[in-house]
């Protein structure tokens, strides 16, 4: 009986060591799955809490955004929530830079930079500006800020932006709208593999029945078919599927045989989910097809004319290609199937004028194809140009004939063509600013720039040579000091170099005026906003296509703001001499 006592109590302690070593592995397990979440997610959080540890310390100076604060009932949750993708401090600014601004001057003003096709300069000043980590405009809600953000990234087709802003912001609003943006671009590439990766950005926190409908298709496409009817049933459950979808995922799954041959343009997936689905699948874009199943069309090749003589599809064609919504090769390839006997080709200059407009184009783009001879090829090219011009269609020729000019060769160019197609070749290439070539006699266009353009130079260096320039300039009567001069001169001075006391810079730049308003919201600590009307100021244009006082006047107010980095940006456009 004792035996068999011990028995029990032994088999009873080996059941809780054995209980206690299992409770230990998964502890162990659970800890390892831990810390290598720590390790991936800490990597992407850093910048985040280094701009959060920065925001409480600055929180604590700013009375005026704790009343506003209060006034629009923000708690202390939403307080501390900041979303962007740069460090402030990059940009010589902090998180309080839009704290002292009227949230209605900055709707005003993003609403007027919508209005211009704003320049590479332009558009860069204002990325990092309004993507930086800061605290929003007076008397907006940080909703409505982060949504300006994600509105301007989507706007400007910025998605490689938009995963980072993903990857470095964990919950924002619009996080939806971000995501599927992501979604559809890979869509509309026909590259759906890539979009499925973008799904892993949707947390429990989105419910979003479009993309969930996307992750259930991608289930699809991944074999993962119980996976795929488990979130089905869901979505139904919820009330978020609809029949459209459910035919096509049945049909998908193998549920069911048939499925629907409507084409559903309601959205781009469920337009994509039609295209793949419905046999020998024909679908006409017109004018008002949406720019996103134009891009999908164009990346599967489903765009195709049927009809060669169908002429105003070839126009609608046309206007779909200057707008960018289709290859303009498929133009080309349109103009070469149209036929013309060869009396009209042969006779092409005398006939063209009483054709059709598009017509006419493919007639001169066949017998520019047919000639050899060099002038006569150029000629057709430019009368071209003419045509494509007349119908308000320079989009669709303006490369073309850039590259084809390009493979004749300037050189080869008959001398009336010459200036001319110097020009048109030219604006393919107007955002290359070319090598800087360095000139002593010209101040602005010195090796002193050499400190801004070779960062890192020797500082003394830098002086001494501003000490031999400055004196052989103060001698020369004959020499004018310009306004672009100044601008440097300005910014040495900002930068801690030294000028001779007979100089007289202060003289020298009171002839010129910066703008009182802007000089009073310095003032105000209005430093973003006032940026901001800078990136409005230059525009359309590069610095160096402004005129010399705007020049001044820019440099002058960034660096009465000490905004370095975005003043130099300005500076190595606008001063230097380039060949």
């Amino acid at each position: 009986m004792k035996l068999k006592s011990f028995k029990y109590f032994l088999g009873f302690l080996i059941l809780i060591t054995f209980t206690q070593i299992k409770s230990e592995e998964k502890i162990d397990i659970w800890k390892n799955k831990n810390s290598e979440t720590e390790l991936n997610t800490n990597k992407e959080k850093k910048n985040v809490e280094n701009i959060k540890e920065k925001m409480v310390i600055q929180s604590a100076d700013v009375k005026d955004q704790k009343i506003e604060i209060e006034n629009t009932s923000i708690n202390s949750e939403e307080e501390d929530k900041v979303f962007g993708l740069y460090d402030p401090e990059k940009n010589d600014l902090d998180l309080n830079m839009w704290s002292f601004t009227s949230a209605e001057d900055v709707r005003s003003s993003l609403k007027r930079l919508k209005k211009i096709k704003l320049s590479k300069t332009s558009n860069e000043i204002l990325e990092n500006i309004l993507l930086s980590y800061s605290f929003p405009p007076k008397g907006m809600a940080e909703k409505e800020f982060t949504s300006l953000k994600i509105n301007w990234l989507i706007e400007n087709n910025r998605s490689d932006l938009i995963e980072n802003f993903l990857k470095q912001n964990e919950n924002f609003h619009n996080k939806d709208k971000a995501v599927q943006f992501l979604v559809d671009e890979n869509i509309a590439q026909a590259n759906i593999k890539e979009g499925c990766k973008k799904i892993k950005f949707i947390g429990s926190n989105i419910k979003d029945a479009y993309l969930e409908k996307f992750k259930i298709y991608c289930l699809v496409l991944d074999n993962k078919k119980t996976q795929a009817q488990l979130l089905l049933d869901l979505l139904r459950e919820q009330n978020k599927s609809d029949k459209f979808f459910d035919d096509k995922i049945n049909f998908l799954l193998g549920i069911s045989e048939k499925t629907s041959e409507k084409i559903n343009e309601k959205n781009l997936l469920n337009f994509y989910l039609s295209s793949i689905t419905i046999k020998d699948f024909k679908y006409t874009p017109t004018n008002k097809t949406k720019k996103e199943i134009w891009k999908y069309l164009n990346a599967s090749n489903l765009i195709k004319l049927e009809n060669i003589g169908d002429k105003e599809k070839i126009k609608e064609l046309e206007i779909a290609a200057n707008k960018g919504q289709v290859n303009k090769k498929l133009i080309f390839d349109i103009y070469k199937q149209i036929e013309f006997d060869l009396n009209t080709l042969v006779n092409a200059k005398n006939i063209y004028q009483s054709l059709d407009t598009s017509d006419a184009r493919s007639l001169i783009f066949q017998k520019y194809l047919i000639v050899e001879n060099i002038e006569s090829k150029v000629d057709y090219l430019f009368l071209l140009e003419e045509l494509f011009k007349k119908d308000q269609l320079n989009n669709i020729f303006a490369k073309f004939l850039s590259d084809k000019l390009k493979e004749i060769g300037l050189e080869n160019l008959p001398e009336n063509y010459k200036e001319i197609a110097k020009n048109k070749i030219l604006t393919d290439e107007e955002m290359i600013l070319g090598k800087v070539k360095y000139n002593d006699k010209i101040l602005h266009q010195s090796k002193i720039l050499k400190h801004y353009i070779e960062k890192g130079g020797n500082f003394k260096k830098t002086q001494k040579d501003l000490d031999k320039l400055l004196k052989r300039i103060t001698k020369d009567r004959k020499y004018f000091i310009s306004a672009k001069d100044l601008a440097l001169i300005d910014s040495l001075l900002k930068d801690g170099f030294k000028i001779p006391n007979n100089f007289n810079y202060d003289d020298l730049a009171s002839k010129y005026d910066v703008p009182d308003n802007l000089v009073k919201l310095i003032k105000d600590k209005q430093n973003a906003f006032v940026t901001l009307k800078i990136v409005e100021i230059i525009g359309e244009d590069e610095p160096y296509q402004l005129d010399s006082e705007t020049i001044y006047f820019i440099t002058n107010l960034l660096n009465e703001m000490s905004l370095i980095n975005i003043r130099n940006k300005v500076l190595i456009s606008a001063l230097p001499q380039r060949v």
